[in-house]
């Protein structure tokens, strides 16, 4: 077994302490990252204090992992030591359902096995996330990352990047296309920076109006406040496709009466409670409202990828991990541009 420093919260009103660990020896299989960075997502904070349920402790959250491999399982293929990798929301699946054969393993039948917060596949082990030093993973939930990009601002690019990368890409938005994003926060701001890259005009909607010009810089086209009702009516009937990060109360129906005949809202964020939607924000222009989550291992790939050829990257603030309870209480009141990424050197 290989001792593994980290951070954990025993319950879910402690704060987050040194804690030290055991992972499993690397399989053949299996490669073991030297963790250099993970990013922190709001999510982490919901489960660290058990806002959604379900939530077992000692918790080491983390999903947004980068380093450099350490070590290799003699039947390992695709990575040697030396690479680097990541790791992001999940670590394995059943691999036999259908999602899990079309590549889609975030919609496991099964359930994937998250990278924290549940069990493996023996089903008492506990999963363990990035908030360490190291990571054993499967090598085939390990993804490649670019040297040109700089480590530390990859590392959003695991959640944030590809929770915004898949729905644009399976709704095929293309270049032209009126999009709309609904807070510019990790999410919004990586959902900016790649529709506008894939040629979409793009409108932000924020209710702060101070993120105005940090909209116009991440590529968007427009900025809309959204505390004042009236500054939605030129805009009716005008959006194909609307991304909506809001973990917050708000009205979906303002938003999908913005949607010309036929187009599309995809739903990215939790709020705490059931959102109520008219029937008439649907039916009178034949418009739809899905959801997404994260992307499977294929397509997180190719997000990377698509990302190192764009030059694309999350904006962050890099923080010594003695700082994470700092983190969590500046995010929550939405003080970070766009993502904190913790230095796992300072462990």
């Amino acid at each position: 077994m290989l001792i593994t420093k980290g951070y954990a919260t025993k319950g879910p009103k402690s704060p987050l302490e040194p804690f030290t660990f055991e992972r499993r020896d690397p399989g053949d299989t299996d490669v073991l990252i030297d963790i250099h960075y993970c990013g922190i997502c709001h999510s982490d904070i919901h489960q660290a204090r058990n806002e959604w349920g379900g939530s077992t402790y000692p918790m080491v959250p983390g999903h947004e992992i980068v380093g450099r491999i350490a070590r290799v399982g003699k039947a390992v293929t695709k990575f040697k030591v030396g690479d680097l990798a990541g790791v992001g929301c999940f670590v394995d699946s059943c691999g036999v359902c259908d999602s899990c054969r079309e590549g889609v393993e975030q919609y496991c039948d099964a359930s994937p096995v998250w990278t924290y917060n549940a069990l493996e596949k023996d089903g008492k082990t506990q999963t363990f996330g990035g908030y360490s030093s190291q990571i054993v993973v499967k090598e085939s939930y390990c993804l490649r990352i670019s040297p040109d990009l700089p480590l530390s601002h990859v590392a959003p690019l695991l959640c944030a990047g590809i929770t915004t990368y898949s729905p644009l890409r399976h709704f095929g938005v293309k270049a032209g296309d009126r999009v709309g994003v609904v807070g510019l926060g990790g999410l919004g701001h990586m959902a900016v920076k790649l529709a506008s890259s894939m040629g979409a005009h793009v409108t932000v909607f924020s209710t702060s109006d101070s993120k105005a010009a940090d909209a116009r810089r991440l590529g968007a086209d427009s900025f809309v406040v959204t505390k004042e009702p009236k500054n939605f009516i030129p805009l009716a009937n005008s959006l194909d496709f609307i991304l909506d990060m809001v973990s917050a109360p708000h009205d979906f129906n303002a938003y999908l009466n913005l949607l010309r005949r036929d187009g599309l809202m995809v739903i990215l964020g939790v709020p705490e409670k059931p959102m109520e939607i008219h029937p008439f924000s649907l039916i009178g222009k034949r418009r739809r409202l899905a959801g997404s989550v994260i992307g499977g291992i294929r397509e997180t790939q190719e997000m990377l990828d698509y990302c190192a050829t764009k030059g694309i990257t999350s904006d962050v603030e890099v923080i010594p991990v003695q700082k994470i309870g700092e983190a969590y209480e500046r995010t929550l009141r939405s003080d970070v541009r766009y993502r904190f990424v913790i230095d796992m050197k300072t462990l």
